[in-house]
């Protein structure tokens, strides 16, 4: 049996359905993966909200999910590197690991290390190559630069908070209150609650602001970088429209990059980077444990167990 988290329509939580579908086979380059754990993402519930469905259009019905963590159970023709019984983590370059079982360009994946578990592991490839990328490729972070991180304390932010301090920028992030300690903890030289307070007056001269909310957060930010400073968004794909002149403003994807993925999970490994998992939910409680991504949770990252 191989269930699947799927849509058939776009809709609220109600559209997600457990289904059935057919054991996949691996191709040439591709290992099929028996699914542990796969990391909850806003992109979730964005296409199964139908925001995504111009821009990306979706064949329904549509198992949702773009990162995960398990075992090799078979090695397609032109795989080197991976055996049947590995253990793997990593994104899937698209979207289906919401599955018992899928198939997977092997180029995609990495060995995890025994001193994570599979919901630990979910919760890393997709935010810790988002963080990193937007930050140093994209952000172009160096050190003695200050960065402002809107919504810090989720699973893109919590990794970007610590990379940002390793690389020795001072990180400013915006957070709800009670999750102060936890960003401070991560390395965060101070954290801006913004349900009590407007950033824009407490900061200036920012080099870079990486917005993971967009809205209010994004459109008043413009005024607190400095003349040569920039806005990496990964919540307003529509930035470009909206940048002011003089300013630069950059709409960020993650690109799946087996070696940058490998050298966040060797720190992790090493205990140099953290991982928070905010929730662990089962396949039955899936549906809400998306929805509960959309209306706010706990800091890190949720996870879904398919074990």
């Amino acid at each position: 049996m191989n269930r699947a988290l799927r849509i058939h329509a776009y809709g609220g939580p109600d559209a997600v359905k457990v289904d059935n579908i057919a054991m996949p086979a691996a191709a040439s380059g591709e290992v099929v993966v028996h699914v542990k754990a796969a990391g909850i993402n806003g992109l979730d519930w964005k296409i199964r909200d139908g925001w995504l469905q111009n821009d990306f259009p979706l064949p329904l019905p549509a198992t949702l999910g773009v990162e995960l963590a398990g075992e090799v159970i078979e090695v397609g023709a032109g795989v080197s590197g991976f055996v049947i019984g590995d253990r793997v983590m990593g994104p899937v370059g698209g979207i289906g690991a919401y599955a018992d079982f899928i198939a997977v360009a092997s180029n995609m994946l990495v060995k995890t290390p025994a001193s994570l578990t599979d919901e630990r592991a979910a919760a890393i490839p997709v935010g810790a190559l988002t963080a990193w990328q937007a930050l140093f490729e994209a952000g172009e972070l160096k050190r003695g630069q200050t960065v402002l991180i809107h919504g810090a304390a989720g699973g893109v932010g919590s990794f970007a908070v610590q990379f940002a301090r390793r690389a020795g920028a001072r990180v400013i992030a915006t957070a709800q209150g009670i999750n102060a300690g936890y960003l401070r903890g991560l390395g965060a030289d101070e954290v801006i609650d913004y349900r009590t307070s407007s950033f824009w007056e407490r900061t200036r001269d920012i080099d870079l602001v990486l917005d993971l909310v967009g809205g209010s957060a994004l459109a008043n930010s413009w005024q607190v970088i400095t003349d040569a400073g920039r806005i990496v968004s990964t919540a307003a794909p529509d930035i470009a429209a909206h940048t002011p002149a003089g300013k630069h403003g950059i709409w960020f994807q993650m690109r799946p990059d087996a070696a940058q993925l490998a050298e966040i999970v060797s720190l992790v490994d090493q205990g140099a980077v953290k991982v928070e998992v905010s929730e662990v939910a089962r396949l039955s409680d899936a549906a809400a444990a998306i929805e509960r991504n959309k209306t706010g949770h706990g800091p890190g990252k949720a996870v879904i167990l398919f074990q």
